[in-house]
């Protein structure tokens, strides 16, 4: 997708627990009325909206995060009791500007898209010091610890940004945890935070071993 087809006003769906990134794709359940119409009305124009966390799990109008990321409908079916399932496709991160009045069910959003352009660059971005093999093999140490179960040999398929971003997405990390790597901006900084949580977390599960 091109930036100057980016729209600067973008309706959107907070949802607790899923952190969505770049180059994914997020399965969805659509069944509340207000994000019925939000799907509704995408799909008239270029089935774009955006997904973010809810600071908190309740209230209809919650305080959310500032950083979320732009998503693109590329399947939809309408379920016979008026639910929808889709598919969002990743496309870049947005910083919000500010939340703007409406008479829709959802909510919409002024946004801005200059901190993460980067987002759009299919080319590999591969870091000096990093290779696809020795970062699975750390993430496969971490989710093996935790008894996570992954289908790695999907993983190894992906090209390295997209690696970067389903190992951040699918990981057994807090909210917290996952809005950092979120928030990140550049490739580099973002693999030492993930280093640093995955690290953070495997001597966490240690202690805890210890204690019991």
């Amino acid at each position: 997708m091109k930036r100057s087809n980016l729209p600067n006003k973008i309706a959107i769906f907070p949802l607790s627990d899923a952190v969505f990134f770049p180059k994914t794709i997020l399965p969805l359940n659509i069944f509340e009325d207000r994000y019925i119409q939000l799907v509704k009305d995408c799909m008239k124009g270029q089935r774009l909206f955006g997904m973010i966390q809810p600071k908190v799990k309740s209230g209809q109008t919650p305080e959310v995060y500032k950083v979320g990321c732009l998503g693109k409908i590329v399947s939809s079916n309408e379920i016979s009791d008026k639910r929808f399932i889709i598919a969002l496709s990743g496309i870049i991160r947005f910083r919000i500007l500010k939340e703007l009045s409406n008479k829709k069910l959802y909510r919409e959003f002024n946004v801005d898209y200059s901190d993460f352009i980067d987002d759009l660059e299919v080319k590999e971005n591969i870091t000096k010091g990093y290779t696809d093999k020795n970062l699975l093999k750390k993430i496969k140490y971490f989710f093996n610890r935790r008894n996570y179960s992954v289908k790695f040999n999907e993983l190894e398929k992906l090209n390295f940004n997209q690696l970067i971003s389903s190992i951040c997405m699918i990981s057994p990390f807090s909210v917290e945890e996952k809005q950092k790597l979120i928030e990140t901006i550049k490739t580099k900084e973002k693999l030492e935070v993930l280093e640093d949580i995955i690290n953070f977390n495997l001597l966490d599960n240690q202690e805890n071993k210890t204690i019991q």
